[in-house]
């Protein structure tokens, strides 16, 4: 059997043709208000995400506005977030609302290490090179 995604009872239908005033109160205290006070590239980036939906454009949306709070009219389409190097490709999913944008776009990479080289140590001081 499928699992049905719901947020807060609602499934993502009802979301995508919910106003704003409508879902502010189903969000945390934090995302509410920074959705309440958006900033200029916030407004321009919700503005291009509907210009782009109207449109019906399948090419990716870039922005560097990491801290913008994903909204349920977004749902369906495509950001590509910057992360300090390039832009990571990704689709908004119901899963995602309510969260931060940047949180899906990592700036650091995991990094793995490997054994140590020759001359890495003071105990490989003395190995000849070949």
């Amino acid at each position: 059997m499928a699992r049905i995604f719901t947020f807060r009872g609602k499934n993502p239908e009802e979301f995508k043709e919910m106003k704003l005033e409508q879902y502010l109160p189903l969000i945390n205290s934090r995302q509410r208000r920074a959705v309440k006070r958006m900033g200029m590239q916030y407004k321009a980036l919700v503005a291009e995400v509907d210009d782009a939906r109207k449109s019906g454009s399948t090419g990716p949306i870039r922005t560097r506005v990491r801290e913008a709070v994903i909204l349920p009219s977004w749902i369906g389409m495509r950001l590509a977030v910057h992360n300090g190097k390039e832009y990571k490709e990704m689709e908004i999913r119901p899963e995602m609302l309510g969260h931060r944008l940047g949180e899906y776009s990592f700036s650091t990479k995991h990094v793995q290490h490997s054994a140590p080289g020759i001359r890495a140590t003071r105990g490989s001081k003395f190995l000849a090179v070949k």
